[in-house]
């Protein structure tokens, strides 16, 4: 069986999740959000970049592994941001599921349905996503945790992950182009938070060419609206 039917969308269900739309025509859907979280940023981007932006409205939340927010709690078990809720009590989450709820309503083509562009868009999108799991954990380790139970070797185990897959995206890079997809985005996002959260790092120092690319890639209008802020 085709993997894409096999997981594909039933007509009738789909219908239900389309975005609906107020009496100005603007859809009614929210998202809760916070201005720092990278997960949040590549969905935006995605509305940005599908001319959605204006159909989300935007409720801030407080995610957190210990103090959750029970507003997001309430609609998402798992309490993490983003998480979209449509006008009939419908979530959806995590960041992944809402660029590919967007990219259809949209009627885009920011994640590609097949062949070679398919599998390194997706390949992409897990490195970037991998970096940022590593990144927040690291975080969560030396912001959260009291300091007489941070574990020295987790920090560098993680800062480790992100490194060398800074080092395979150098490699990749060339590879990019013009590229605005599911896979660029998110590489884009990553090495946002990055700037915003591990400004020591100096990830351009040994990495010329995604330096040049995120350059370009940054300035983006999408990328621009959703600047992150600590």
């Amino acid at each position: 069986m085709n993997r894409d039917a096999r997981y594909s969308i039933p007509e009738g269900f789909r219908a239900s999740f389309a975005l609906p739309t107020n009496a100005s025509g603007i859809a009614a859907v929210k998202l809760f959000y916070a201005p720092p979280s990278p997960y949040v940023r590549k969905s935006l981007v995605f509305a940005h970049e599908l001319g959605l932006r204006e159909r989300i409205e935007l409720v801030p939340a407080a995610a957190h592994p210990i103090n959750r927010d029970r507003n997001v709690v309430a609609h998402n078990p798992l309490g993490k941001i983003p998480t979209l809720i449509a006008d009939d009590g419908t979530a959806l989450y995590d960041s992944h599921t809402i660029c590919e709820y967007l990219n259809e309503q949209g009627k885009g083509n920011l994640i590609p349905t097949q062949g070679p562009a398919r599998w390194a868009a997706l390949t992409e999108h897990a490195l970037a996503d991998g970096i940022l799991d590593a990144a927040v954990l690291v975080r969560y380790e030396t912001v959260l945790r009291p300091e007489a139970l941070r574990w020295n070797d987790w920090i560098t185990g993680q800062m480790e992950k992100i490194t060398s897959s800074l080092d395979l995206i150098e490699r990749r890079v060339a590879g990019f182009g013009d590229r605005v997809d599911l896979g660029t985005i998110s590489v884009g996002c990553a090495l946002g938070y990055l700037d915003l959260r591990y400004a020591s790092l100096a990830w351009r120092d040994k990495r010329p060419s995604a330096a040049a690319w995120f350059e370009r890639f940054g300035a983006r209008p999408s990328m621009v609206a959703t600047q992150p802020t600590a």
